[in-house]
């Protein structure tokens, strides 16, 4: 017989992310404590015809925060590290479990620079959420995460299960995530043409999305990541295979004025690529492109 897990769950930062995870949690009568910027009174996911309100009230003052918690779901972008710093000192003790739901593959040196000595569990994020105009989260896809296989890892498996949000403990992690960044490096693309998914059906779009996910693949296989030739054209296809209007976090970003994740998605593929002694031509291109139109100036 097994038990329900009965831990504090915290959410910091509820965008389209961190709302799908509490209102997975919700869902199953786990509601997470809401911890970000934005004061709300509660959260809204469209899944399909399904509307979930997580209630809130979101909280926007670390300070106020005087009890620690088992688990915290840090779902900021790795530009909002910094100002989610507070949270986590507000929220974590020696105990507590940090799941980071961001891009890259370096969430755990990251987070542990801007952290108290909390467990911190890197995740892969697999599905597609999008924060509407009015403010509702809409679902597009399945929702899925990839763990490492550890212990601290089994809390956040435990703290899912039951509910809709698909939980892999995975011995492969380092694998995972590195194709998953080869996905979020050829999405870049999209920002410098402010085009959506539909852009990858052009040949020429194709070609040069090809030829950059090879040379992410190449620098991954020299961090060890164990994937095989086809990662890029696995990726590709299932950029084509999207709705033609399916956006990605970094365009939001861009369309939205907002900072770029350009160095954790795309900058990692020439810094590790230099260490290595790899080329990387495209992205001597592309990553100076997306760091100025980030941070400018101009």
């Amino acid at each position: 017989m097994t038990t329900q897990f009965a831990g504090a769950i915290a959410v910091v930062g509820p965008g389209a992310i961190g709302a799908t995870v509490a209102a997975a949690l919700h869902d199953v009568g786990r509601t997470p404590l809401l911890c970000g910027r934005t004061p709300r009174d509660r959260l809204t996911l469209q899944d399909d015809d399904r509307l979930i309100a997580v209630p809130g009230p979101v909280q926007t003052d670390a300070a106020r925060i005087d009890r620690k918690v088992d688990l915290v779901f840090l779902a900021v972008k790795d530009t909002q590290i910094d100002a989610a710093a507070e949270w986590l000192w507000a929220l974590s003790g020696p105990d507590t479990v940090v799941c980071v739901l961001q891009n890259g593959v370096e969430q755990s040196e990251r987070v542990a620079a801007h952290s108290p000595p909390a467990r911190i569990v890197p995740a892969v994020v697999w599905f597609p959420a999008q924060t509407q105009p009015d403010g509702v989260v809409r679902l597009r896809g399945d929702v899925r995460l990839s763990l490492p296989d550890t212990l601290a890892s089994r809390v956040v498996a435990e703290a899912l299960r039951g509910t809709w949000c698909a939980v892999e403990l995975a011995a492969n992690f380092g694998a995972l995530a590195w194709r998953k960044l080869l996905q979020n490096a050829m999405a870049g693309l999209m920002v410098l043409a402010h085009r959506r998914s539909g852009m990858f059906g052009r040949p020429d779009v194709a070609d040069l999305a090809l030829a950059y996910g090879r040379e992410c693949l190449a620098v991954a296989r020299a961090e060890g990541a164990e994937l095989g030739d086809d990662a890029p054209q696995e990726i590709l296809e299932k950029f084509q295979a999207l709705p033609i209007d399916m956006g990605t976090s970094i365009l939001a970003d861009r369309e939205a004025g907002r900072p770029l994740e350009w160095n954790i998605r795309n900058g990692v593929i020439s810094r590790r690529g230099r260490a290595h002694g790899i080329p990387t031509p495209i992205s001597d291109v592309l990553v100076p492109l997306l760091a100025a139109a980030s941070d400018g100036p101009g």
